[in-house]
């Protein structure tokens, strides 16, 4: 970040995320019917939350950083604006609907609605609200063609869906009319970073740090550069948008990707602090919530992990947590442990059906969650269709993965190198190219992948880093 940047005193523009909100009880039932009529998997090992995520990952999202905007739409002048800034969701949709029963004209309401339906999607894990949101976005659209609050909604939702290559056409239209639009500038860093395409995601994030420094703005930049390996200004940059953060969900979301950060770098003790922290100005918030329980497990603390990540679970059934407590209780290992496991699994399976019945592509998910413990066939073709449409260091990893456990090893190797080489300090990865390293007889290569691997991130992962140590055990045995 320029120097320039740093002098200037950014405000967060970004209204409350309500991640808070629990999935109901009835929600976690449905996926749990859809789970009991379809065939369970045996999934584990899954290293990407999906990032409506998820994105941004950045994938982004969360754990993967969140690949949508994070923030709900500024309402039209029809709607108090304050409307959506509330923690109660479901109650601020009410009343939209209500707003939209007596002026059905109003086309920035209907973008309101579209984008708040994207973001209870997001926050709920439920992907049956999509369909909802193409629909109120339309409704906006018909009743002003172009208008741009409803094509930032176009690009959170396609975002949303994991369509990167529509959420940056969306995103563009945006900008060109109002090159200043801060959810644009966001979606936009989101979708080039979601497509791998990181040299100009790095450009569009020092534009958009220019134009609309600030919260949303920061934690994509620095997400751009842990990516590419720089670490030390991720942190810094991480801790500017903290020092502005003034909403309670602002500090929590950003206090959650410091400790997202830490933890990549084996800094435990750091990670609980941030998370701490962002459970001080949120106790609800629920990536902070997982990232807490990631951390004590990795620090020995199962028994709090895994109720840790039974809230989560509870609360918000991703593939990402549901695979994470399956592993707890296979290394648990008591009685009725792997059935549990199974369980989660199979969960995974049935959040899969409900977000492809709902436009969402889900391929990612697929492939990391089927290839340790699934249906291994079905992960190799969910990773080769992922990769087909986009080239990230997630899906290289993906790829290669699924690879190596049917058996293809050869073919696997220069899509694991291609996922560390960025810089990108991820010990999965790490983890993942030294057993293809090994599997393809390059021990040396293969000796220093997974002792990085648990040199940076000795918790990494409940199983994966046991069968690092393992695995490096038999190669010094064998020297």
């Amino acid at each position: 970040m320029s120097s320039r940047t740093n002098d200037k005193k950014a405000t967060a523009h970004v209204a409350n995320r309500p991640d808070t909100e629990p999935v109901p009880d009835e929600r976690v039932a449905a996926v749990r019917r859809v789970s009991a009529a379809r065939r369970p998997w045996r999934v584990a090992g899954c290293a990407l939350l999906l990032a409506v995520a998820m994105t941004g990952g950045a994938i982004a999202l969360g754990a993967v950083r969140d690949g949508g905007s994070g923030s709900v739409a500024t309402a039209s002048s029809a709607v108090p604006p304050g409307l959506l800034g509330g923690g109660d969701l479901d109650t601020s949709i009410a009343a939209v609907q209500a707003h939209l029963r007596t002026q059905p004209k109003d086309f920035g309401g209907w973008a309101t609605l579209g984008l708040a339906y994207v973001e209870q999607a997001r926050t709920k894990g439920d992907p049956s609200r999509y369909p909802q949101a193409d629909k109120a976005l339309g409704r906006s659209l018909e009743l002003a063609p172009h208008n741009e609050q409803a094509l930032s909604g176009r690009a959170a939702l396609a975002a949303a869906r994991h369509d990167f290559k529509d959420a940056l056409t969306y995103a563009d239209e945006v900008l060109q009319q109002n090159p200043y639009s801060e959810r644009a500038l966001s979606s936009r860093i989101d979708a080039l970073v979601e497509l791998g395409r990181y040299a100009e995601a790095s450009k569009a994030a020092d534009i958009a740090d220019e134009r609309r420094p600030g919260v949303p703005v920061f934690t994509r930049y620095a997400y751009v550069r842990e990516l590419r390996g720089d670490v030390t200004t991720a942190q810094r940059v991480l801790k500017q948008a903290l020092s502005t953060a003034t909403s309670p969900g602002d500090v929590a979301y950003v206090a959650a990707q410091l400790g997202q950060l830490a933890w990549n770098q084996g800094d435990y003790k750091t990670a609980l602090t941030y998370y701490s922290r962002a459970l001080g100005a949120d106790e609800d918030y629920l990536p902070a919530l997982e990232g807490r329980a990631r951390a004590q497990a990795a620090t020995g603390d199962r028994a709090d992990a895994i109720k840790g990540m039974e809230l989560v679970v509870s609360r918000y059934p991703l593939p990402g947590p549901l695979v994470e407590l399956g592993e707890l209780y296979e290394a648990r290992g008591a009685e009725g442990d792997r059935a549990k496991a199974s369980d989660q699994y199979a969960l995974v399976d049935a959040w899969t059906a409900l977000a492809r019945a709902n436009g969402v592509n889900a391929d990612l998910d697929t492939a990391l969650a089927a290839a340790d413990h699934g249906d291994k066939a079905s992960a190799l073709r969910a990773a080769r269709a992922e990769w087909a449409r986009r080239h990230t260091v997630h899906t290289a990893d993906a790829l290669a993965w699924a690879l190596h456990v049917n058996g293809h090893d050869q073919e696997a190797l220069p899509y694991a190198r291609r996922a560390t080489a960025t810089g990108y300090r991820n010990a999965s990865f790490l983890y993942h190219s030294g057993m293809v390293e090994l599997a393809t007889g390059h021990r040396q290569d293969a000796r220093a992948r997974l002792t990085a691997a648990l040199k940076l991130n000795p918790g990494f992962s409940p199983l994966g880093a046991s069968k690092a140590r393992t695995a490096l055990k038999n190669l010094e045995a064998a020297k």
